[in-house]
């Protein structure tokens, strides 16, 4: 910036206060003027009585002086411009990019060391990383962001994403495009994730439904692990075992009530798509929607493997005394923690029975993704840190620091990452069947919320379940269940709203 030069003029030439003092009269003849004495001049004072001090040297004002207040005005100029206009334009230097990044599951200390390879490579960008409560996550992140005060990077639930449309801003397409996003994840990613305008999110990992095996149970029964839905119920039913009064003691399978059942919601929301159905509008001309339900009901009403007074169907497996459950793989550390002895495996879900065998076999993703939010004010930072951990050697780093403290870590997000976990006796499981995945908005265990669009689906399908006897036509159940569903769909634009009374 140049230095401002309109300043004030300054007067060189100030004349000299007082002047010649005027003859006096007396006995001096007026053609010999008498010699006058000079008399100091008084000096002059301000309106305030504070005494002016008056240059020396013919009022000359000091070249020296006047250079210093020169260089002074200029050396305060060119800071204030720095300061005001310059600075701010060389982030990497004043480090003033922050990202405030919410998670919800990782700790910190297994994502700070990545946090600080980035940082180390990107001068002057710094990433807080807050892992937040599990309990109503979902409400305070949305209270946050509408308040302005919410997180740059926040973590969302792969169902969430038309909850949080408004407020998710698109990966710029230099930094990640939609293709890019296809080739490098899981169809089933690029179905939630991807928008209008590119990728609304990326997921860090991959997870959703598998069956547990106890293999003690079956290697007692000599029993085949099954394949398809038919067979799981005649197995099932053989490895039920019923004391004199009887109660269950021993259940085939965890499945046919929703008290009980962890994860009902994505069973159920997996037997609705395998059988043709659609879980956003269930109440289809063909009835596939009441007959995967009923379908489910099924294993408590009339095979009876498993009923309301068994525990939690986490904790009955964890004991040893359930043959056959259901769940994603962050419930096999629970179950290893519970009982490190229980000897188990995981296989991919059964199928329901194909007139054509080349149709792909269907299972269930239920996963977390990382968003940006539309209100951050480093959106391409955000972005690009994000393209950072999402790369294959990053997940790679994040699964061995996970690994080094547990049994293993999340499953990779990536398709070219799947073989190297194909092999694993749990997480194997879970990844054969990834890239045939679905989902929906039917999930359990999301936190998202009374008014959620988890919560409240799940709750009309709870309603409609219980009702359902599978020995009848579930006709009444099934359309009050699709009046349900699509009420709370079209909160979110997912559905058309419910017409009023008048139309």
């Amino acid at each position: 910036m140049e230095p401002n030069t309109n300043q004030m003029p300054i007067e060189h030439d100030i004349p000299a206060p007082g002047g010649p003092v005027a003859p006096t009269t007396g006995s001096v003849p007026a053609s010999a003027p008498a010699p006058q004495t000079p008399v100091a001049p008084k000096p002059e004072t301000s309106s305030l009585g504070t005494q002016m001090i008056t240059p020396k040297g013919g009022g000359k004002f000091p070249k020296k002086l006047l250079f210093i207040l020169l260089l002074v005005v200029f050396v305060i100029g060119v800071g204030f411009a720095v300061v005001k206009f310059i600075l701010p334009n060389f982030r990497g230097i004043s480090g003033s990019t922050e990202l405030v990044w919410w998670g919800l599951w990782e700790d910190e200390t297994l994502v700070q060391p990545l946090i600080e390879e980035y940082q180390n490579a990107n001068p002057g960008v710094t990433i807080k990383y807050q892992r937040s409560d599990k309990e109503d996550y979902r409400e305070r992140l949305t209270s946050a962001l509408a308040r302005g005060e919410g997180p740059d990077i926040f973590r969302l639930h792969n169902s969430w994403i038309p909850m949080f449309a408004a407020e998710l801003e698109p990966a710029p397409s230099n930094i990640l495009s939609s293709q890019d996003f296809q080739n490098a994840f899981y169809p089933v990613a690029a179905e939630s994730a991807i928008g209008a305008n590119g990728p609304l999110a990326v997921p860090l990992e991959y997870d959703g439904l598998a069956m547990f095996v106890n293999e003690e149970i079956f290697t007692t029964h000599a029993a085949t692990i099954p394949t398809d839905w038919n067979d799981l119920r005649e197995v099932a039913k053989a490895l039920t075992i019923k004391d004199e009064r009887g109660v269950i003691t021993q259940s085939g399978v965890a499945l046919g009530t929703t008290a009980n059942v962890d994860h009902w919601p994505e069973i159920v929301a997996l037997l609705l798509l395998q059988n043709g159905a659609n879980p956003g509008s269930p109440n289809d001309a063909a009835g596939r929607g009441g007959q995967a339900l009923s379908f489910y009901k099924q294993f408590s009403v009339v095979d009876r493997v498993w009923d309301d007074t068994q525990p939690t169907s986490t904790v009955a497996f964890s004991t040893g005394r359930v043959g056959m459950y259901f769940g994603p793989s962050w419930r096999a550390l629970e179950i290893i923690e519970r009982n490190p002895s229980l000897k188990f495996r995981v296989v991919p879900v059964p199928q329901v029975p194909k007139s054509d065998p080349s149709l792909p076999d269907v299972t269930y993703a239920s996963y977390w993704v990382e968003g940006v939010s539309a209100k951050s004010k480093n959106v391409s930072e955000a972005w690009k840190f994000l393209k950072f951990m999402s790369e294959r050697e990053n997940l790679t780093k994040l699964y061995e620091r996970s690994s080094a403290s547990r049994p293993f870590g999340e499953p990779y997000s990536r398709v070219d990452m799947r073989d190297l976990l194909l092999a694993d006796p749990v997480v194997g499981g879970f990844l054969r069947l990834a890239p045939n995945a679905k989902s929906s908005y039917l999930h359990s265990r999301t936190f998202d919320g009374a008014s959620g669009i988890n919560t409240a689906l799940s709750q009309y399908y709870e309603d409609a379940i219980n009702k359902i006897n599978p020995t009848s036509d579930p006709k009444r159940e099934m359309a009050t269940l699709a009046t349900g569903v699509q009420q709370v769909l079209s909160r979110y634009g997912l559905a058309a709203p419910l017409p009023t009374p008048e139309d």
